[in-house]
This record gives C-alpha cells, structure tokens and sequence, in this order.
C-alpha cells in the first residue's frame, strides 16, 4: 500500500513560534505562566503545557481577576480591548501573535481610522476573527459564506475594505469577494489569507483527487483543519477526520491501496509522524 504525506502537514510558522514561547516560559522555571485561550487547537498539546503549570484563561472575567503574572497571547491574537486590560493590571504579556494575523490588525485599525467599514471574511465565532473585530474603530461586518455576502447591505459608495481570516479557504474568498464587489461599494481587497494556508489546501486537494482514502489530522476545534477535511471530502469520498492514531481503530480499510495523510497548522510532527509510520497496520 502506497502512503502519501502532504509536505506541508503539520505547525505552521505562526503556530511553531506560539507554542515555542510557552515552552520557553516552562524551561524557564517561571511560575503563574497563562495563556489568553488555549495556546492552538490542539488538545495534546494544551494537555501537556497543563501538566506543566501553564493555566489557560478562558474569558475576559478570569484575566480582569488575576493580579499578577505572565500572559502569552497566542497565535490567533486578541483584541485592543484585551491587550490594553493586560497592560493596565501590569501583567507581563508575551505577544505570541502570529505576524500575518498582526499584519490584519493593522489593517483594520487603520482602515476604520479612515472611516471605512471593514468587512472580515470568516467564522464571526473564530477568536482570531474576534480580536481582528476588536481592532476596528468603527463599522465593522463579518460574512461568512456567499449567503451573508448576498444578504450585506451598505449605501452605495461606502468605503469598504475587505479582509480575510488567514485560514479561510481561498476559493470561498474569492466567491465572497465578488458577491460584495458587485454592490457599488467603494471596495478595497486585501487578500490576507496566509500562503501557507494556501498552499496547505492546493496540496491537500491535489493528494485527496488521487487516493483510495485521505487522512486529515487535527483539533476539533481547529478552523483551518476542518477546512481540510471539507476540500478532501469533495475529492475524495473515503476522508477521515481523526485527533489522533488511535481514532482509526474502527474504521475498515479493506481495499484500499493509496492513503493520503494531511493535517492541520495546530498539530504536532510526533501525531503526524505516528499516523504515518503505522497507518498500514490500519488498512
């Protein structure tokens, strides 16, 4: 049997760097160590940082009542609101924020200084789509699918500048961005879409057009490994969702003879590195 495993599976820059930082923090012997929300979508590694003494804040009330101590901002970034209730209770904050993501931040800040209304391309209920959102002064949309982009309604000539979550699947953007393109908009399109994402999901589609069964590994609560799963799941039939090895145990591989592994930016080399080393044992 034939495995093929995507060259680009696995941490992304953004997501190395975030969890690199916490690490850092764990090697340092440092005590009272938080992260704003799980450090990345992957529940192995938020396990193991626990094990290690690094305490996950999940809402603004757990920071608002923490006195002292270091917060790690992870990947997905906060919003201006968060960043400035870190800075006023004089915590020690480590910005683990992936640079593209701060890249948006920027853009939006200063797109709403301008007055224009900023409409972010993504899942409203993603946290790197809300911290975008916290960075706008003013107006602000969130379209999630060509329904919403049908449905947005703004007076002609509205200054709009247009963004992406930057795991968001390309071809959807493209179709979202000329839905809103056609309402006589004064629109401004910033294609913010991580190229590693991209370039994760060309991959991911081309594997998936030419195996028997397609593996995709990742968090359930990952956005850009379910995005995965759904490109794999329109190439090929037999797409399997799974956290790790051990979640192939029901599944009956019986006449399959090319399997195709990809996974999401949140997930470690050792799960990918398991799947692949004893997914024949499977099939």
């Amino acid at each position: 049997m034939e495995v093929i495993l995507a060259k680009t599976a696995g941490f992304c820059f953004g997501v190395k760097r975030a969890v690199d930082r916490v690490y850092e923090q764990v090697d340092s012997g440092k005590k009272n160590v938080y992260t704003f929300g799980p450090i990345i979508h992957n529940e192995a590694v938020v396990g193991d940082l626990e094990e290690k003494g690094i305490h996950v804040l999940h809402t603004t009330e757990e920071l608002e009542q923490l006195e002292k101590g270091t917060v790690v901002i992870r990947s997905h970034g906060v919003s201006r609101e968060i960043y400035e209730l870190m800075e006023r209770k004089g915590l020690e904050i480590i910005d683990a924020t992936c640079p593209f993501v701060k890249k948006i931040h920027r853009i939006a800040a200063e797109s709403s200084e301008k007055g224009n209304t900023v409409v972010i391309v993504g899942s409203r209920e993603h946290p790197e789509v809300q911290g975008i959102t916290g960075w706008c002064r003013g107006p602000v949309c969130v379209v999630e699918n060509q329904q919403e982009a049908e449905e947005l309604s703004l007076s002609p000539g509205t200054p709009v500048t247009i963004v992406s979550q930057t795991t968001f699947n390309y071809n959807k953007f493209k179709d979202i961005v000329e839905i809103i393109s056609k309402k006589g908009y004064n629109s401004s399109v910033v294609n913010t879409i991580c190229n590693a994402t991209q370039e994760r999901q060309v991959e991911a589609r081309e594997i998936a057009s030419k195996v028997d069964a397609m593996i995709v590994i990742g968090g359930r609560n990952s956005s850009n490994t379910q995005k995965l799963f759904e490109i794999c799941k329109k190439e090929c039939e037999s797409t399997y969702y799974i956290q790790t090895f051990k979640d192939l145990t029901e599944q009956n591989f019986q006449t399959v003879r090319t399997v195709g592994i990809t996974a999401g930016a949140s997930t470690p080399n050792n799960i990918i590195e398991e799947v692949h080393t004893n997914v024949r044992v499977k099939f």
